[in-house]
C-alpha cells in the first residue's frame, strides 16, 4: 500500500525550486519514492490556510516508513537548507494518507 502526500507551496523563486527537484530526487528514488501529480496553479479558490499556494503536488512513497527515511536523510536535509529554504514562503500538507495498490481502470 503506497503512501502519499498532498502538498501545496508558495514557490518564490522557480530557477531555485527546481535546482531543489534536481538535486534531491536521486535521493528520492533511492527511498522508493515519485511524484505522481505537478501542478503549478495560478489561483487558488478556497483553502484553509493563510499561506498563498501556487503549486501543488502529490509525492508517492511505497510506505510511511520510506518516506519519513527520505525526509529524515542527512543527504536530502542539507540538499533542501541550500535549495528549498531560500525559493519556497510556505508549505501546506494539504493530506497524507494510504493508498490503496488498486488501479481504476476506464
Amino acid at each position: 500500500m503506497a503512501y502519499e502526500i498532498l502538498v501545496g507551496l508558495e514557490v518564490l523563486d522557480n530557477t531555485q525550486y527546481s535546482k531543489y527537484r534536481e538535486a534531491m530526487m536521486p535521493i528520492l528514488m533511492e527511498h522508493e519514492g515519485e511524484f505522481t501529480y505537478d501542478f503549478q496553479v495560478s489561483e487558488v479558490i478556497k483553502s484553509n490556510t493563510k499561506d498563498n499556494i501556487n503549486r501543488v503536488f502529490i509525492i508517492s512513497f511505497v510506505n510511511e516508513e520510506k518516506m519519513n527515511e527520505f525526509f529524515s536523510n542527512h543527504d536530502y536535509l542539507l540538499i533542501k537548507e541550500k535549495y528549498f529554504s531560500t525559493s519556497v514562503k510556505s508549505t501546506t500538507i494539504i493530506s497524507s494518507y494510504n493508498k490503496s495498490d488498486s488501479k481504476s481502470s476506464k
